[in-house]
């Protein structure tokens, strides 16, 4: 049996229409089960929560053990990448979309929780990726990505030339709309849309998807992730890198993205009785099987 949580911090998507009551909701019931709570104080100032405790989300880290995200995977991504560094466990309350990473059902977060808090959950660590970029030989910008670093052409310019390197060697000069490295959790957001392969969490490896490529014999390859990818800028207008859609950095000819696998790792807990195969039936729609 898991040590029992004491100090439960909420994250919320606070844009999102009808959240002030499900966060009440959340918050009221961790206090019944005996914890502390404290909200971030983005989300306590955009939802109005008051009678809570308020932190700034850069001290959450080091006051709470648990973390409550209430909201899509986009919120959960945000949060991942400021808490990982604190070995801060993570359980997500779905109220977006598809909650690949956000598993818990909003209308049933009740019978969820209870079991977890008693210390009766699966927990999982997923890696991240720790991604620079390089001019003239001096790191100008970095950034932390749970998903993916894109590397990718303007809004209105053609398809770019990038210089692939892995590790020593020199991989493919391709032309392409640009190229995503995702890591296991990746593997199911851009690059799965981009046509490349779903990964296990489980699995030590990246997916290297090209977009919308000039040549059709570049394809998607799954790599080891214990190398540096490098994907350097010859040709092309207005090329960017984003790091989880959320942080963007404008590139040069001659500017080079380096990708390698974060020292940190982000803990999720779930349910008793999950796992990733029905968590993929459910999100993607396969309803052949078991169900």
């Amino acid at each position: 049996m898991a040590a029992r949580f004491r100090h439960a911090a909420i994250i919320g998507k606070y844009q999102a229409r009808g959240i002030h009551p499900v966060l009440e909701d959340v918050a009221h019931f961790l206090s019944e089960q005996g914890l502390d709570v404290s909200f971030d104080s983005e989300t306590a100032s955009g939802a109005g929560m008051t009678q809570y405790d308020i932190q700034p989300r850069a001290q959450l880290g080091t006051r709470c053990d648990l973390a409550v995200v209430v909201g899509g995977d986009g919120t959960m991504l945000g949060i991942a990448r400021e808490l990982a560094r604190h070995d801060i466990p993570l359980v997500g309350i779905n109220q977006g979309r598809l909650g690949f990473i956000t598993d818990i059902p909003q209308d049933r977060f009740r019978e969820a929780l209870a079991p977890m808090l008693a210390g009766q959950y699966e927990e999982e660590r997923r890696t991240m990726l720790d991604a620079s970029v390089w001019r003239d030989g001096e790191r100008i910008f970095e950034g932390l990505s749970m998903n993916d670093v894109v590397v990718s052409r303007g809004a209105t310019a053609s398809m770019v030339e990038l210089r692939v390197t892995i590790g020593e060697d020199f991989v493919a000069n391709l032309r392409a709309d640009g190229l995503i490295v995702g890591s296991p959790t990746g593997s199911t957001a851009y690059a799965l849309s981009a046509g490349g392969p779903i990964l296990h969490p489980g699995i030590a490896g990246w997916v290297l998807v090209p977009i919308a490529s000039h040549t059709l014999s570049n394809r998607p390859i799954v790599l080891p992730d214990h190398g540096e990818i490098r994907i350097e800028i010859v040709a092309g207008r207005d090329a960017s890198a984003n790091f989880d859609m959320q942080s963007l950095t404008s590139l040069l000819h001659g500017d080079e993205v380096r990708v390698r696998r974060s020292q940190h790792k982000v803990r999720f807990l779930h349910p008793p009785g999950w796992n990733y195969y029905a968590t993929l039936r459910r999100k993607l729609r396969w309803y052949e099987g078991v169900v």
